[in-house]
């Protein structure tokens, strides 16, 4: 009798049954957990990044250089001096950013129109873009809502209404003139966006300063009137209105780009516009749409110093806001709830690094040095996995802009 479990040939006629497997088969990946590489890896980065700050803050205190000659004859001098500034400067700039509720206060509003100014760089990251413009369609946005905010004469809820939209409309006007030119022509976003910068920031912005209708009465600095009061935005202690629209407009921004129509058209094209267009889409359609949201994006960021704080248009007003943006939406890994931690990151940075300057004595510059290293860090994981040992995880996201061929 043959047992029952011996293999041998089929019989002549059958089909061979499948061969068993000797690995079970693998659970899928839930989809919630597939973020988590990413964010372990930014915070590697993020720690990384501090630990070099520290270094750089330890040798740039005059007690702890002054002890490097007799390092190692005695060691605890440099070593508590060195420790000692490293404590008191991220003392600093922890109590500085986030210590108080004036301090968070002022972080948010320092965040908000870097949250803005991102997502509009973001949006158009996700359709391919690489928007470099953010600084130009912010500085009209604020020509816009500037001008709205001292010359018209309206109740307070529809002044503050009419100058946002305002600002809106014209940072949505200067991008969209980029992605018609992509669009139409197919000028490279980056080389248009750029030209549109220098045009608004060194030619619109002085020549409109200069003339009658935008220049404060009385004063020779090209500088214009503030905004009436019926134009500022309302307030709760340090933190304007402006900081709850960045938050909704995250929000408006995710739900575009993941639950609308309009959102899978911009990922499809971001992902390939070949085959976008292929499919039927109209892939010029999407260019100038994502390039008017994230100068649109941009207008909003805009509002947040001129009605929020209450600034006159000047020269400087706009700051580095729209060149640090790219920055914000890089570090975010062009996602909306990527760009707001990156934003705030940045906000608490930039105000934090004013107080380690004011109570600890560190240089201003290492802000900028931390931020630097931050950036660097995140944009290079596989840096980061290989000097901090980590194991290598897939699923990471990419950032779809285009290089030059596109």
């Amino acid at each position: 009798m043959t047992d029952a479990t011996t293999t041998g040939p089929p019989p002549e006629g059958e089909a061979a049954p499948p061969a068993a497997s000797p690995e079970q088969p693998r659970r899928p990946e839930r989809a919630g957990a597939a973020w988590l590489p990413d964010v372990t890896t930014t915070l590697a980065a993020i720690g990384l990044a501090l630990v070099i700050g520290a270094l750089l803050i330890g040798l740039s205190d005059e007690e702890a250089v002054e002890a490097l000659p007799y390092l190692f004859s005695y060691p605890q001098d440099f070593f508590s001096a060195a420790g000692r500034a490293i404590w008191d400067s991220y003392s600093a700039l922890v109590s500085g950013s986030v210590g108080d509720l004036d301090s968070i206060g002022t972080t948010l509003v320092r965040s908000a129109p870097l949250i803005c100014a991102g997502l509009g760089v973001t949006l158009a990251f996700r359709a391919g873009l690489f928007n470099i413009g953010a600084q130009g369609q912010l500085v009209v946005g604020a020509l816009f809502a500037g001008y709205v905010g001292f010359t018209w004469d309206l109740p307070a809820p529809i002044h503050i209404v009419a100058a946002v939209l305002a600002g809106m409309i014209g940072g949505a006007l200067w991008g969209a003139t980029a992605g018609i030119l992509k669009a139409r022509t197919g000028a490279h976003e980056v080389i248009t966006t750029i030209m549109l910068n220098y045009l608004a920031t060194k030619f619109l912005l002085n020549y409109l300063l200069s003339k009658d209708a935008f220049q404060r009465p009385g004063s020779d600095n090209a500088q214009s009137p503030a905004p009436l009061d019926s134009a500022i935005l309302p307030s709760l202690g340090t933190v304007h209105a402006g900081v709850a629209l960045a938050f909704l407009a995250a929000v408006a921004v995710w739900w575009l780009i993941e639950r609308s129509t309009f959102g899978f058209q911009l990922r499809a094209v971001g992902a390939n516009a070949d085959a976008a267009r292929t499919a039927g889409m109209n892939v010029a359609r999407v260019y100038t749409m994502a390039m008017l949201l994230a100068g649109l994006l941009a207008g909003l960021a805009a509002t947040m110093n001129i009605l929020g704080k209450g600034d006159a248009l000047s020269g400087g007003m706009a700051g580095t806001i729209g060149f640090d943006a790219i920055t914000v939406a890089l570090l975010g890994r062009a996602t909306p709830l990527g760009t707001v931690l990156a934003g705030l990151l940045f906000g608490a940075l930039s105000v934090g690094g004013v107080a380690m300057q004011a109570s600890a004595g560190t240089p201003d510059e290492l802000a900028y040095v931390l931020q630097a290293l931050i950036v660097l860090f995140v944009a290079a994981p596989a840096l980061v996995r290989g000097a901090l040992r980590m194991r290598g995880q897939g699923g990471a996201t990419t950032v779809m802009a285009k290089g030059w061929g596109s």
